[in-house]
Parts: C-alpha cells; structure tokens; sequence
C-alpha cells in the first residue's frame, strides 16, 4: 500500500457511478464509534438513485436511504468515523484503505473481487421476517395489523415491526425439549405477541408450544378467546387474572412480557423467577416508581430537569432488575430490540437461567448502586424471599 492524501476522493468518485459501484464497507473500528461495522451500496428508490447505509453493532442493525444528491455530506461523515479498514467493490476493480493509528491512509488498487457482479439496484432485498407481510394471515387480521387483503395497515406498521423484532429476539433463546413448551405472556393485552408466538411456533418452526395470555382487562379476555376460538388454536388459553395471583400448572419454558407499564414488568419478573422459568423477556413501558425516590445530591444540576430525572430513572429501573437478575443466576443482557422511531420503550430485558451461582461482586455492586441512590426497586421486594439469602453476601464483602 502507498500513502495517499486523496482516498476520499477516489472513494467518493466510486460510489457515485451507479454502473459499476457494488459496496463501501467500513470495519475494524477504533474508539470512538458504537458500530461495528457499515455497508453502503446504491439503490433506485421511486426512479431516483439512492445511498442505502446499513450500520451494524452488536445489539442492532440500523439502515437509511439518503439521495445521491446528498451523498458526498453523506460518506464525509461517514468517512470521519474512526474505522481502521475501507473496503471498495467495484465491478472493475477493488480499493482498499488504511488508516494507521497516526491517521495516515494507506491505499491500493486490486484486481475485483466481484468480477462478474452487476450493481443491484433493488430497494429492499429479501427479508426473512419472522411473521410474512406478503401474505395473508387470519391472526393478524383478527388482531387488526393486517386488511382482509393481506396488507398490514399504515396505522399498525409500527406494531407489526414491534412484533418482529420482539420475535427476531426471542428466536436464539427458544430452548431444546421432547415436550411442548409452556409460555405464559403477563399482561397480555390485545395479545398481538401471545398470538404471535404461538403462530411463530406451532406453525412456522413446527415446535409444539402451548400459551397462556394473562391480563385483569375482562373484555380483552373475552375478545382474545373468542379470536383463539375461531382461529382453531387450542393449545392458546387466556385467564383473566393479575400477575401475582396467576399460579400455572405446568412450569413454564418462557415467561415473557411486552410493554407492560410502571410495576407490571416487575411483577412479571418476579414470577418469572418464582416459577423457575429458563427464560424471561420483558420490555418494560412507563416507568414511574423510582422518580420520587431518587435522592442523590451530587446529581442535583440533573434532578432540577424533569426530563432528564425522569430518563435517570428509567435507566436505574432497568439496572436494578439486570442486576437482580445476574444475582439470581440468569445471564442477562439489555438489548435495543428496534430503532427507537418505531417505539421510544425498545428496551428488552433477555435472561436465561444458568447453573452458576451468584457472584458477590455483583451484590456489591447493586447494593452500591441502590444505596447511593436512596431507592427502593420493587422487583427486589417482590423476590426478597429469595434474594435474602444473596444479599446478605454484601454484609460479608
């Protein structure tokens, strides 16, 4: 490779040619960047040329069209961003750059790698969704997400890629078993994901699963069980009845809950945990418990915003229950599940159950965190039961 000043311009010159332009990679970043990684090809969106940047990082994949006409503000932004290796297919030939830790670029010209690729200008390549939006589906025009002609509605977009996501989630953590699953969705609402993940189940992956929808609405209830009934789905069952007071007869596989507000999510959790359940997956609505609480004056110039006490707030409550849960031996991550233009709640709580146990760095670190503060989180007094004997490790520490 030879140090070259003018790379930027090479690039920018490639992918304006619609012709034999196929794919700007940047990789290997540097600090500075959440992504792990961006892919830009050329797409023609309604008879105008488009870039399609796809940003990748560990907990999402995010993607936009931007006109041609804005491309060079486009990849000079791109292009600012601290990433070690760019990669230029071109159906003539390759460029490869790198910067060095210095800043300096290092450029070369190769032979293609994609010799014989024409540039696909296609808007949306093949998705493999969880649930079709091609096709007709009589749950989801039960539900009202989809028309009798098989379109899922403009109004109910957001809720079907919602679901998608949630699904798209729930998929790696679906556990192995002889036996039909048993998943119970607390505070099941209109029921959009209990349907969902029965069909998802039962009739895409072909895994025998049977769901209980949970929720205190009687006339939700009642509109659910009669869609369940005239669907044919016998193995979907909805009991009118709180989190708390639902006792299941078989110990479920995965205890899930989307959207549930304030202090549902927590009494969700919690009988998760005391069901057993492997698994557990929670996206958590309006969070109001812990506002009041928050006391902590060094924080003082944040507390005097509402705004920004209440985002403080939302973020301890999510801590609390991950930490919770990493002490009761679940392994436990907080996932963005969908961009957030879709729903501004697109925080999922995934965590499954392991044979370790708890680790008294990480009671110290809750208890640390939940003294500082002057709270008190529900989820823990919901399960002081079976914290008790955990928590007493911070006295020992």
């Amino acid at each position: 490779m030879r140090c070259e000043t003018n790379y930027k311009t090479a690039i920018l010159n490639a992918v304006s040619n619609p012709e034999t332009f196929l794919r700007l990679t940047l990789s290997h970043p540097r600090r500075g960047t959440t992504c792990n990684k961006i892919a830009v090809r050329l797409v023609q969106i309604k008879n105008a040329p488009h870039l399609q940047i796809a940003r990748y990082s560990r907990t999402q994949d995010i993607t936009e069209n931007i006109p041609l006409t804005d491309a060079n503000t486009a990849l000079d932004e791109l292009l600012a961003l601290p990433f070690a290796q760019i990669h230029v297919q071109n159906s003539h030939e390759d460029l490869h750059i790198r910067i060095t830790k210095k800043g300096r670029a290092l450029f070369k010209r190769a032979k293609p790698s994609r010799p014989d690729t024409q540039p696909a200008l296609s808007h949306n390549r093949v998705k493999h969704h969880p649930l079709s939006d091609n096709r007709p589906d009589a749950f989801l025009q039960g539900l009202g997400i989809m028309d009798q002609n098989g379109r899922v509605r403009a109004s109910m977009r957001d809720k079907f890629k919602q679901i998608n996501a949630f699904l798209h989630h729930f998929q790696p953590v679906i556990p192995a078993s002889k036996h039909p699953l048993t998943l119970i969705d607390c505070g099941c609402g209109n029921a959009y994901l209990t349907f969902a993940a029965y069909h998802y189940l039962n009739n895409i992956q072909n895994i025998p699963a049977r769901l209980i929808g949970i929720d205190h609405n009687p006339s939700l209830i009642a509109k659910c069980r009669t869609l369940a009934r005239d669907l044919g789905w016998t193995d979907l069952a909805f009991r009118e009845t709180s989190i708390a007071n639902f006792t299941p007869q078989t110990p479920p596989d995965i205890v899930f809950s989307l959207h549930a507000c304030d202090t549902a999510t927590d009494d969700a959790i919690a009988r998760a945990v005391q069901w057993h359940s492997p698994v557990i997956l929670a996206a958590p609505c309006c969070q109001h418990e812990l506002r009041p609480q928050l006391d902590a004056s060094v924080f003082a110039p944040v507390m005097a915003h509402g705004i920004l006490k209440g985002r403080t707030a939302d973020i301890l409550t999510d801590a609390c229950r991950a930490q919770l849960l990493r002490i009761l031996g679940y392994r436990t991550e907080l996932i963005e599940f969908i961009d957030s233009k879709h729903t501004p709640k697109n925080i999922l709580i995934r965590a499954k159950k392991t044979s370790r146990t708890s680790d008294p760095t990480l009671v110290r670190e809750y208890c640390t965190m939940r003294d500082f503060w002057h709270i008190a989180p529900s989820l823990e007094q919901l399960l002081a039961r079976e914290l008790a004997p955990l928590l007493s490790l911070s006295k020992l520490i």
